[in-house]
């Protein structure tokens, strides 16, 4: 058996199927299965508390499992495993009847891909304010590489909020469509909710338009908009990198 064979063969047995392999009788690499295993789900607990506080200890811990078992981890930081978890909640059968949920844990995923996201240095407000105007109109302002939105269809933000602190979610919350900004200061990730306007600026910006073309695609869909406000506010919540 070549070095290719050996660790596809080996990555199968982890997977726990049912399906025998060269492995799966030998005592030791049980043991070592069932610890893979219990790491995998403790990692997701991890990556995924809002989740874990909404559904209980042990339903996130048995469905954890069957994801667990589906995709074992890509990457050895565990802190990173679970990018598809949502998406495995969203075809989750006993998951059906809480169709918040899938939306709740891409909040908790976009908040893990911030916290690890690459570090740059920020763009800060006092070159913006010393800069010649007609100049700035010409620039692209970068998005930072911790910087994530999310638009739900459902109020996700208010319910991933309290259950992320591990609270209860207010019993009178109004069920409208919700957005969110994650972005990271000083290795602190913070979740805000974000306006529409908020969403067509910075995806304006990620889709490299310059920042007059990128004004004006938003104040053309939000008429009204404060647009020296909206900038002030993704600069000062460190949306943006500096150039």
């Amino acid at each position: 058996m070549n070095s290719a064979s050996f660790q596809q063969t080996f990555a199968e047995a982890l997977r726990a199927d049912g399906s025998r392999t060269a492995f799966s009788d030998h005592p030791a690499f049980a043991v070592y299965r069932n610890t893979v295993m219990r790491g995998c789900i403790d990692a997701l607990e991890a990556n995924y508390p809002a989740v874990s506080c909404l559904v209980g200890r042990d339903w996130f811990r048995s469905a954890a499992a069957i994801f667990a078992s589906e995709e074992p981890p890509r990457d050895a930081r565990l802190v990173a495993y679970g990018e598809r978890f949502a998406d495995f909640l969203a075809r989750f059968a006993p998951a059906s009847e809480l169709p918040y949920l899938p939306d709740v844990a891409r909040i908790d995923r976009l908040w893990t891909e911030s916290y690890i996201a690459a570090d740059a240095p920020h763009l800060d407000l006092e070159p913006l304010r010393q800069a010649d105007p007609t100049a700035m109109t010409s620039w692209r302002l970068t998005i930072h590489p911790a910087t994530r939105t999310f638009a739900s269809d459902l109020p996700a933000f208010s319910i991933w909020s309290p259950s992320r602190a591990g609270e209860a979610v207010d019993g009178g919350l109004v069920w409208e469509p919700e957005a969110v900004m994650i972005t990271r200061r000083n290795h602190e990730v913070r979740v805000t909710p974000a306006s529409p306007a908020v969403l067509s600026l910075v995806h304006a910006c990620e889709a490299g338009l310059s920042l007059a073309d990128a004004i004006r695609t938003t104040t053309d869909a939000y008429p009204g908009t404060r647009i020296d406000l909206l900038v002030a506010l993704l600069v000062e919540a460190g949306a943006f990198a500096s150039p």
